[in-house]
């Protein structure tokens, strides 16, 4: 049966009359817990049970609150990270205050299975817990990239797949975890962006990176032939993978190869807290060069808060095809260069460009930034008459156009202020990546299936923008104590 909907303020209700039977003036010595008291008292996830409705049977017993049963997800990485679902069962039963929290009566708790059904058959459509099939054919492990670097992609791998995404861009590709980011930004998000927490929405300062995310020792697979049986050990029939959305990847932090995926995030760059936007779990092979491309393009379809004026990301991702695809999205790219050469660029004239996309004097000097000229869109470069390179009065000049070549005559120039002010945010997408998985502990799921850890990136998002907004709010969300404990006045 349809779950009743049940508004955040007769949950905070239940919370202050459960709070009186079970601990009554005793609350106020919980210290410790105060702040998750507040963050749940003030956090509506009650939108869920509207979104949900259409996914429950009009007969049968009436489900649980959908809102509780994500709030108790959510209150269970607060608290235990490093746990199963099965002992965070037992944990709200030792610690009635987590099941009063999540909306539960302590004596009344939902069960394992009631928590996987409402993720596998609510919160993600898809019959199949993962993106491609079980039945794969083997794969040989990648090449270690040079320098304790990531491999990079072969030539040519990332225009192929941004020339085919140019032909069907306008086409919408709907995804398994689609209802969790409807949810995350008409609900989480938008809170967010209301309180000035991730920058201006309407023109988004998105910094985007990958990390690789470990979730088991080696690929699990069974044979789908009797060849092992027979003495052949190299053969190259399918097997049947229990992960198959994952494989073999190099991780260049830890210098190791690991099993698992590489989750690419995308993280408002404005941000004083470092909030997250944007999830997607990508095999642990992947490059992101080719990560960001797939990722830009699902969020921009995706992203209804606003636009994405400004993308910020490091030298992996220069090349000048991403470029291209971000100019024609309408987002100006920040990216450093990846200098692959040392020598000057020919221009056809005396003039060379220097791989960093400065123009070279025939003297050999760098030219000087001398201004942008909007009506020819062209941004003018200078040398003075000291340096010899001519006769001219006013010295030498020459001008580069952002359409000749935007890789290295970007809109905004890399040695001006204003790039420097706006590229040293990039490394918020690294710190946000630490926070998942060093205070979250995001690699302890231990799951099997794609559909689990997406779930388990949404809880972990969710709570990054709880956290910010109690941070932001502190004075204020502790003057809340009173109402829902009398004696702390």
């Amino acid at each position: 049966m349809k779950p009743t909907v049940r508004s955040h303020d007769t949950y905070q209700n239940f919370v202050l009359q459960q709070l009186q039977e079970h601990y009554g003036r005793s609350i106020i010595h919980l210290n410790q817990d105060w702040p998750l008291i507040l963050k749940c008292w003030q956090a509506d996830l009650s939108g869920i049970t509207a979104q949900l409705q259409d996914q429950y049977s009009d007969q049968g017993p009436e489900a649980r609150d959908p809102a509780s049963m994500l709030r108790s997800y959510l209150v269970f990485l607060f608290t235990n990270p490093g746990i199963g679902i099965t002992k965070w069962i037992d944990e709200m039963k030792r610690t009635p205050i987590y099941a009063i929290l999540s909306g539960f009566s302590p004596d009344d708790l939902p069960g394992v299975g009631t928590f996987y059904e409402f993720i596998e058959q609510r919160i993600w459509p898809e019959v199949d817990k993962n993106m491609k099939p079980k039945k794969q054919k083997p794969k040989k492990k990648g090449k270690k990239g040079k320098k304790g670097q990531k491999p990079n992609p072969k030539p040519g791998k990332v225009e192929r797949i941004v020339r085919w995404l140019e032909r069907h861009m306008d086409i919408f590709k709907p995804l398994p975890g689609d209802p969790l980011f409807q949810f995350f930004e008409q609900n989480i998000l938008k809170v967010s962006a209301d309180l000035g927490l991730i920058g201006d929405p309407n023109a988004l300062s998105v910094a985007g990176d990958g990390t690789p995310v470990v979730t088991q020792a080696y690929r699990r697979s069974k044979p789908t032939c009797d060849c092992r049986a027979n003495g052949i050990y190299d053969c190259s029939h399918h097997r049947i993978y229990s992960q198959p959305d994952c494989d073999a990847g190099w991780d260049s932090s830890r210098e190791k190869y690991f099993n698992g995926y590489h989750l690419y995030m995308f993280t408002a760059a404005d941000s004083p807290h470092d909030l997250p936007l944007y999830p997607r779990l990508h095999p642990a092979s992947r490059h992101d060069a080719v990560s960001l491309v797939a990722s830009a393009v699902e969020f921009n379809q995706r992203y209804t808060l606003g636009s994405v004026d400004r993308m910020i990301l490091d030298a992996a991702h220069d090349a000048g095809i991403i470029y291209e695809l971000l100019d024609k999205q309408g987002t100006e790219p920040f990216i450093d260069l990846n200098n692959r050469s040392k020598a000057n660029i020919e221009t056809g004239s005396d003039i060379q460009i220097s791989p960093e996309g400065i123009p070279i004097c025939p003297n050999g000097k760098k030219m000087k930034s001398n201004g942008f000229d909007k009506a020819q869109n062209r941004r003018k470069w200078r040398c003075t008459r000291s340096c010899g390179c001519s006769d001219a009065t006013y010295g030498r000049t020459y001008h580069t156009k952002s359409s000749d070549n935007l890789r290295l005559f970007p809109k905004t120039p890399r040695d001006s202020q204003a790039w420097k002010d706006t590229y040293k945010r990039r490394t918020s997408s690294e710190r946000t990546n630490k926070r998942e998985k060093k205070d979250y502990q995001l690699e302890a799921g231990r799951h099997r299936s794609t559909m689990m850890w997406t779930m388990r990136i949404y809880g972990i998002m969710i709570c990054q923008h709880i956290d910010a907004w109690y941070e932001s709010q502190k004075n204020d969300w502790n003057k809340l104590k009173t109402t829902i404990c009398p004696a702390a006045a």
